[in-house]
């Protein structure tokens, strides 16, 4: 797994001993990104782990890596940059539909997951923004967005509650389709 913070300007990365137990981690390496943005958000990987996507408050961007190595931050190589800035001044999270076809971003300034579709699955310079759903009901200070693989549960990370939100969607990864299913979990002791 894989953590950014602002306060290192990159990303670190962990491998686990035994699958999905985060008690089973250690620490392989750290892999400074400052260079494209000195306050990196969420960072998402390609299926195949053969190319990262990171956004960052600074810049409004959504930054493409190709990895020589899936899934080493270490073997990175900045590939290209697409602006969000339209949509969203201070960017915090980013998510792509399992096939590539779609990105999603969610920021603090908008309070909104932004949805884009990309004519070339998994290539940011074919993106075209497409609409967005607005959480500032729930959390002013969305942090980051996930979709499970079918696409009809959406899930949100608020700062300002310390909780994460579930969202039905009736049709699948189309967030013009999403409500609040009045479902959150917080995390507020952690």
């Amino acid at each position: 797994f894989y953590i950014t913070g602002g306060g290192g300007f990159g990303a670190d990365e962990y491998n686990m001993s035994t699958a999905w137990d985060v008690s089973t981690a250690s620490h392989v390496q750290f892999d400074d990104l400052s260079l494209k943005d000195f306050s990196p958000g969420g960072i998402f990987f390609k299926t195949d782990g053969t190319k990262m996507y990171r956004v960052g408050s600074t810049s409004d961007y959504v930054h493409q890596y190709s990895l020589t190595t899936a899934e080493d931050i270490s073997s990175n190589s900045f590939t290209q940059s697409f602006s969000v800035a339209s949509q969203e001044t201070s960017s915090q999270g980013v998510f792509f539909k399992p096939d590539g076809t779609k990105m999603y971003v969610v920021g603090i300034a908008s309070d909104n997951v932004n949805e884009y579709s990309l004519s070339t699955a998994w290539d940011i310079s074919s993106a075209s923004y497409v609409q967005n759903f607005s959480v500032s009901t729930q959390d002013s200070v969305p942090s980051d967005v996930f979709f499970n693989p079918d696409g009809d549960k959406m899930y949100v990370s608020g700062t300002s509650s310390d909780k994460v939100y579930e969202y039905d969607l009736t049709t699948a990864f189309n967030v013009s389709t999403a409500s609040y299913s009045t479902i959150s979990f917080s995390v507020a002791s952690q």
